[in-house]
């Protein structure tokens, strides 16, 4: 019997779309639940850490966009064949939640003076340490992230890169050949572009004003 599931998540990509694409390249059918705007404070007090995403399945609740990234990869054959294997793409994994939180601070946490040199340490320092050592990964790891296989991180990090640059006003990708055919691999799983055709358009504008 297929599990009830169901995502909570703002109309947004951000820390969602990762989820969003493995549910999809899973046929995982779920509640997409987007919660607006003004609806969100009464939503917090009702979550584990007042915070979401979170992926009810079935009776069980799962909070934190990594964790249940990888839930839903163990399902899939996505998380590594052993541990050694696991701890790589966790690894991987845990890396762009760092990308995440640095181009998050830029985007949401700072104030309108301190977001020009945000951006400036992000273009110079954080995005080429990052996507430098991620471009050098892939090249050796046939194409993708960890392992040589296809793996959750895979997927995290197709999913992120629209948010990523949208947030940044530029495409992250570009400069970095390899990351940009893995995330144009993954973009084109028949259930992943199937997913982005009819997902929701008036997701939230990321562009800052600097």
């Amino acid at each position: 019997m297929a599990p009830k599931v169901k995502l909570i998540y703002f109309d947004s990509w951000g820390a969602g779309e990762p989820i969003r694409y493995l549910l999809a390249y899973g046929n995982i059918e779920y509640e997409d639940y987007r919660v607006l705007v003004e609806d969100w404070p009464k939503v917090k007090t009702s979550m584990p850490f007042g915070q979401i995403p979170v992926l009810e399945w079935d009776e069980k609740v799962l909070y934190q966009s990594t964790s249940i990234c990888r839930f839903l990869a163990k399902k899939m054959g996505l998380a590594g064949d052993d541990d050694w294997e696991a701890q790589e793409v966790d690894a991987l994994a845990d890396t762009i939640a760092d990308l995440k939180q640095a181009i998050n601070e830029y985007g949401w946490y700072c104030s309108r003076a301190e977001r020009p040199i945000k951006k400036q340490k992000l273009i110079k320092e954080t995005l080429p340490f990052i996507l430098s050592r991620f471009e050098k990964r892939i090249g050796e790891n046939n194409g993708y992230l960890a392992n040589g296989k296809l793996s959750y991180a895979d997927f995290i990090i197709a999913g992120s890169t629209e948010y990523f640059s949208a947030t940044m006003g530029f495409d992250i990708t570009d400069g970095y050949p390899k990351l940009k055919a893995l995330v144009d691999k993954v973009h084109k799983f028949p259930q992943i572009k199937a997913w982005v055709e009819k997902r929701p358009k008036n997701v939230y504008a990321f562009k800052m004003d600097d």
